[in-house]
């Protein structure tokens, strides 16, 4: 009985390793047969995530596998289109308006000042009474002028025909030489004695006429520096007038730029807010060794007393004018940090390019700078600052599309 147990214990491990070793044989036939089955599998795996980064860089870029372009949107006032303009090339000034003319009025004689009719800012025309002194003692002066004239011109009469008397007589042979002598020098003193009463009225007349004081121009009271009831020296200070019809402006130009300017030229500037025009009245013959400047002077004729003396004025002289030349907004001009050259950017379809330029005359009151190379009519360029542009960068335009439909 013992042993029918072990054999048949046996015999079971027998059939158990069989079982074993024929499954055995399976797996290792299926490996030999497909040898790289785990390989494929992990090969799928990684096509599969390159196919998903595929499609990633599709969405993001214009091209399969390219990278994005980088955009930007304009407002219609940063795109400014090259046309052809007129620009007025000069140099550059700026200074105060001065008036041409500042009279200072003084006292020509001394006495007391009696009355004032002018105040200041008042307009004055000239001729016109400004003040009066007290007067009594220069036209009394002036009477005792006039009384010794007519006395002297009746002695002068009296004189001349004793002359012509004595003078008949002498050819009659009625009287001596000497008395003809006698009354020819009484006609040359009377004479004399006329002249200094002549003299004396004068300076009697231009005393009692300097009672009056009277404006010597046409202008503006600036300052009224004396009152009613005063004594005054003479050659007191009384008033300030200024000729304010005609204003100018004293600028100084670099020395290197003093030769295009010439006098007769047109300027144009600004004062108060308001554009006027002048010309040039004087360019001074000698350069400023301090500061290596020409001073230029400028007439502004100012009817109406639109300006006030001491405005500060900025302006230009002309000294020439281009026409029918190629011109870009001055805001649009960039410089390159390689070599310092001008360049624009300039929108080509919808692509940002940069382009080189020439550049000649520079209206800078105008905001105009004329290019001589590197564009033509039509092109459309960047002006201003409007953040980061590049080379390729795609521009769209503000509102473009809609005015296009």
């Amino acid at each position: 009985m013992r042993s029918i147990n072990h054999t048949l214990r046996a015999v079971s491990g027998v059939l158990a390793l069989s079982s074993l070793a024929a499954a055995c044989s399976k797996d290792a036939a299926a490996d030999a047969s497909n040898p790289k089955g785990a390989a494929v599998q992990q090969a799928g795996a990684g096509a599969g995530g390159a196919t998903g980064g595929a499609r990633a860089g599709g969405a993001g870029g214009p091209g399969a596998g390219g990278r994005p372009s980088p955009s930007i949107t304009l407002a219609p006032t940063d795109v400014a289109t090259v046309t052809t303009t007129t620009i007025e090339d000069g140099v550059a000034l700026t200074g105060d308006l001065r008036p041409s003319e500042t009279i200072d009025v003084r006292s020509r004689i001394e006495g007391d000042l009696t009355d004032v009719y002018v105040r200041e800012g008042q307009q004055v025309s000239a001729g016109q009474l400004l003040a009066r002194f007290e007067s009594s003692t220069q036209e009394s002066s002036r009477a005792s002028a006039e009384a010794d004239r007519a006395a002297a011109n009746a002695e002068l009469t009296n004189a001349q025909w004793t002359l012509d008397q004595n003078a008949s007589l002498f050819k009659a042979g009625a009287i001596a030489e000497r008395d003809l002598k006698v009354s020819q020098q009484a006609v040359v003193a009377a004479r004399a004695r006329v002249a200094a009463a002549d003299a004396r009225l004068r300076a009697s007349g231009n005393e009692a006429r300097d009672t009056r004081v009277l404006a010597p121009a046409s202008g503006v009271i600036e300052k009224r520096l004396v009152d009613g009831g005063v004594h005054l020296a003479r050659g007191a200070p009384m008033f300030t007038l200024v000729r304010s019809g005609t204003l100018e402006l004293a600028a100084a130009v670099p020395a290197r730029q003093a030769s295009a300017v010439r006098v007769g030229q047109v300027v144009h500037f600004v004062a108060d807010a308001r554009r006027f025009d002048g010309r040039v009245a004087r360019v001074s013959p000698t350069i400023d060794p301090a500061t290596r400047a020409v001073t230029v002077y400028v007439q502004v004729p100012n009817p109406g007393n639109n300006l006030r003396g001491g405005t500060f004025a900025t302006g230009r002289v002309i000294s020439r004018t281009l026409t029918n030349v190629i011109g870009i907004p001055t805001g649009a001009l960039r410089q390159s940090q390689d070599n310092g050259q001008p360049f624009v950017y300039r929108i080509d379809g919808k692509t940002l390019q940069i382009a080189p330029v020439q550049i000649g005359a520079v209206d800078e009151q105008a905001g105009m700078a004329q290019v001589t190379e590197g564009l033509q009519a039509g092109d459309k360029v960047v002006v201003g600052n409007v953040g980061t542009l590049g080379r390729g960068m795609q521009v769209t335009i503000a509102g473009a599309e809609k005015r296009k439909s």
